[in-house]
């Protein structure tokens, strides 16, 4: 059918009246991508038609596209060989679609009975969806200082934009982040950015209803910091030992890394980087008093210098090289005086503590302490001062003692024999002679006034004699005080049997209380008897 006959056909139409289109064709419009092939539908099965006619309207004119008939299909020349028409149904299927087939399509059905049915529906040819890609005014950002506009632009048709950071959605609020899309372009305005803005990476996606692409990732540094600037430990104690492996760090939260200074009394210190050791402060100088201590967190990009809490301390030497100074004499107890005296080869001492034996040593009637404590006198001496005397020299970093050994020579004192006064003949007797003394006493013993040969505290008879009955005295002499202590006893060797006093009290006691048992058992058993054994009367 020639363009003429074909217009000829649609006057003709309109003038026996045209049908409702609802039930024809579905609601519109239809989207389909370039170069793919689209089925325009309808809403026909099998209908009982003389004639189907497609045409295309392109807001210019209008295009016969395709006829069916009894005659069969006639496709105008320039759709041949990509539109093909369901003679079943009627569906339009146009293949390889360009541009130019956006518009309106239009079919007519002339139905066997003389009715004809008309309606249109738009196609719309969407170019893909490609080419998505986001760009920055900017190469980096500063914290609450920059303005990021973020631009990303896309190629297709009927797009539409979605700004994702990672996987959560970017809603803008209208104030600092604020979208604005056109066309082909989406731009996300962030004001004041922040660094969880653009944690990211930042992702755009351009679609239609047809189709969608995801940019690739976006990344914007966005330098900020110094903040938390602190110093590690964030308190010390008042007083640092010289020569530990003490040292401060600093750190802060800042990107890019933040590079750091340290200052003394809010004074430049010569020392740059994160840490600061106690070898470096005190190669600067001593520190004998306590004093402030800070560092400097500095940002390249943010052109920010925040200073850090303070810590506060002083430097110290540790007590070392403690010794006592003793006396180096003979003392003698009673006669001798003692003066101990405590130093440091190095330190500052505080405190001065001195011990006895383990025990704090106080003052009495003859021992007296230095102003300081550094020193002790003992005037005179005592048998009870013997021992170890340690002084322990202290200041806050440390303690440090050395122990001195006091040797206190005495006695001997009061010389005392233990032995039995009397003893049988033939029997053993051991006599023994003590006195406390030190060093520990020699003993000799005399018999009557002679000297025996007995050099030890104990003088031992095995087998006693009438000859040894007498006096007996031991002399204890101490070689380095020189004093001698005597004591005396008094042996009698008596004959067998004379020191035989008979039963003692206990065991008479005992024979006694058993008679009386005995006596009262016989008793009872008499009683008993006369009980059971029947009396005869005389009568």
């Amino acid at each position: 059918m020639d363009p003429f006959s074909f217009k000829t056909f649609l006057l003709f139409v309109c003038l026996i009246g045209c049908g409702s289109a609802q039930d024809i064709l579905p609601e519109g419009p239809v989207d389909a991508v370039l170069s793919r092939d689209i089925v325009l539908t309808t809403l026909l099965t099998k209908p009982d038609y003389t004639a189907i006619f497609w045409s295309f309207n392109d807001g210019i004119e209008v295009t016969n596209v395709a006829t069916m008939s009894a005659a069969g299909l006639k496709l105008k020349p320039a759709y041949e060989g990509r539109v093909t028409l369901n003679a079943t149904n009627g569906f339009l299927t146009l293949k390889s679609l360009t541009s130019k087939d956006s518009g309106e399509y239009t079919i007519n059905i002339l139905f066997t009975d003389g009715n004809t049915r008309t309606a249109e529906i738009e196609l719309r040819v969407l170019k893909p969806v490609s080419g998505v890609i986001i760009k920055s005014n900017m190469p980096e950002a500063v914290e609450h200082n920059s303005t990021v506009i973020l631009t990303c632009s896309a190629q297709g048709s009927f797009l539409n934009f979605i700004w994702t950071n990672g996987s959560t959605l970017i809603v803008a609020d209208g104030k600092r982040l604020t979208v604005k899309d056109e066309e082909m372009t989406s731009t996300l305005t962030i004001a004041g950015v922040l660094r969880s803005d653009l944690i990211g990476p930042i992702f755009c996606t351009a679609a239609n209803n047809l189709e969608k692409e995801k940019s690739p990732a976006f990344n914007l540094t966005v330098h900020y910091g110094p903040d938390n600037v602190i110093i590690s430990p964030a308190s010390t104690p008042q007083f640092i030992r010289a020569g530990s492996n003490f040292s401060l760090a600093c750190s802060a939260l800042s990107s890019p890394p933040a590079t750091f200074s340290w200052f003394q009394n809010q004074k430049a210190m010569e020392v740059l980087g994160p840490v600061l050791s106690l070898g470096a402060i005190e190669k600067l100088g001593s520190v004998t008093k306590v004093e402030d201590f800070t560092c400097r967190a500095q940002n390249a990009k943010t052109l920010r210098n925040v200073p850090s809490p303070a810590v506060s301390f002083a430097v110290m030497d540790a007590i070392s090289g403690t010794k006592i100074t003793g006396p180096t004499v003979t003392l003698i107890a009673g006669n001798s005086t003692a003066n101990l005296s405590c130093q440091a080869m190095a330190g500052t001492v505080k405190t001065t503590t001195w011990l006895k034996d383990g025990k704090p040593l106080s003052t009495s009637s003859h021992l007296v302490f230095a102003a300081n404590m550094r020193s002790v006198i003992i005037n005179p001496l005592q048998k009870g001062d013997r021992g170890q005397y340690t002084c322990q020299l202290s200041n806050p970093v440390n303690t440090d003692q050395a122990s001195f050994k006091m040797e206190v020579n005495f006695g001997p004192e009061t010389a005392m024999v233990e032995g039995k006064e009397a003893v049988e003949v033939n029997e053993p007797i051991t006599l023994t002679c003590s006195a406390e003394s030190y060093p520990t006493a020699n003993f000799t013993w005399k018999f009557n006034g002679t000297v025996t040969d007995v050099k030890t505290d104990k003088y031992i008879i095995m087998e006693a004699k009438y000859k040894n009955t007498g006096t007996y005295t031991c002399e204890a002499h101490n070689t380095v005080t020189g004093k001698t202590a005597t004591g005396s006893h008094k042996l009698s060797v008596k004959e067998e049997g004379a020191l035989d006093e008979g039963l003692s009290d206990g065991a008479i006691a005992g024979i006694i209380i058993a008679v009386l048992v005995a006596l009262a058992a016989a008793i009872g058993l008499i009683i008993y008897c006369r009980q059971k054994v029947p009396v005869e009367s005389p009568y």
